[in-house]
């Protein structure tokens, strides 16, 4: 609960800080069909794949190593889909989570 608590205050402040409407407009892009372009498509793959390995190890200390393989193959893609939307910060993101993952495989793959 308390972590409940602390993402509703810490949140509400940054998107009162943006703007609730503004960031509101950010996500009905996802509803809006020439959106999800070949890169797009792949950020959010990436994203979400990114997800089902930090939120199982954060919130239960769950670290479930095989969804690596799926962020090594997005995480390369996303690579691939900065540099169409020229996202730097991106590309070295993802090299980085790329050496995560690959460390990851390696230690459960190769004794």
């Amino acid at each position: 609960m308390k972590y409940i608590i602390a993402y509703t205050i810490f949140l509400s402040a940054l998107y009162l800080g943006i703007g609730f409407n503004k960031i509101f407009k950010r996500y009905k892009m996802f509803l809006v069909k020439t959106y999800w372009t070949d890169y797009n498509i792949i950020e959010f793959t990436a994203w979400l794949a990114k997800a089902i390995i930090i939120i199982p190890g954060l919130v239960f200390g769950i670290e479930v190593w095989q969804f690596h393989f799926i962020t090594l193959i997005t995480s390369s893609l996303l690579i691939w889909a900065s540099m169409r939307k020229d996202l730097p910060t991106l590309i070295l993101f993802n090299t980085i989570w790329i050496c995560i993952s690959l460390t990851i495989l390696v230690r459960h793959l190769i004794p």
